[in-house]
């Protein structure tokens, strides 16, 4: 990791870690607004093995870092209030998270002004999953989305051009609540959720040049044996 991004990401981080201490679900309940994140109750203690390894189960979210050409791609991941309990999620029953993608110049320092910064605009972004079975069965895809991110993303006015909205920080960042996870077989021990985002890069602060990349990340979702549904404490009225 580069000076510039342990610069980006450290309080960030402590908090994160100290939410998931405290809370067991979303680090970033207290960082959204509290439509979709919010106070929650501690996850129950477990002595169940986690039946598939995965950093979003045992956290409480997901961040991960792609390094392209100086820019930083960040991919952020974490359960809503709906089914906080990640240790509880079961093959029965709706399971709820949100996620946000966003770009950071890596170049340039957290407070440089924006002009001189890289723009990064996001055109198309798709999500597909696939369950991993403990004996071999079918595979399921119990989420997707193919989606243009202006027309989609929670902010309902974000900056846009022709190349898509613009996911540069601090002036943008695309942002879904509520992506609901259907319910898979009970064979089920966990759920790659697979993300595809087409971007457009800036060559250079000012440039009129762009040039596309597709950003690609794989999240592990553990799913614990029970025959009981995940327990669901609020429906999202903007679930899909």
């Amino acid at each position: 990791m580069s000076r510039t991004r342990s610069r980006l990401f450290p309080a960030v981080a402590s908090l994160a870690t100290v939410a998931a201490l405290l809370s067991g679900c979303s680090a970033f309940d207290g960082l959204t607004s509290s439509n979709d994140p919010a106070e929650s109750p501690a996850a129950s203690p477990t002595a169940v093995e986690t039946p598939y390894d995965s950093q979003f189960t045992r956290d409480g979210t997901f961040q991960s870092h792609i390094d392209v050409n100086g820019l930083d791609f960040v991919y952020t991941l974490y359960p809503t209030k709906s089914t906080p309990r990640t240790n509880e999620w079961y093959p029965k029953g709706n399971k709820f998270f949100s996620f946000t993608f966003q770009a950071y110049d890596l170049d340039r320092s957290l407070r440089d002004k924006f002009a001189t910064k890289r723009k990064v605009y996001l055109d198309h972004i798709t999500v597909t999953s696939e369950t991993k079975t403990t004996d071999g069965g079918a595979v399921q895809h119990p989420y997707e989305l193919d989606a243009v991110a202006k027309k989609v993303t929670f902010d309902p006015e974000p900056v846009t051009t022709e190349y898509g909205m613009i996911i540069t920080s601090p002036k943008g960042a695309f942002e879904l609540r509520n992506q609901k996870i259907k319910p898979v077989s009970m064979d089920t021990k966990g759920i790659d959720l697979l993300f595809t985002a087409t971007v457009w890069i800036q060559e250079s602060p000012g440039s009129s040049k762009f040039y596309k990349k597709v950003i690609r990340q794989k999240v592990p979702i553990a799913i614990f044996a029970s025959e009981k549904p995940t327990e669901v404490q609020s429906i999202p009225v903007d679930a899909n």
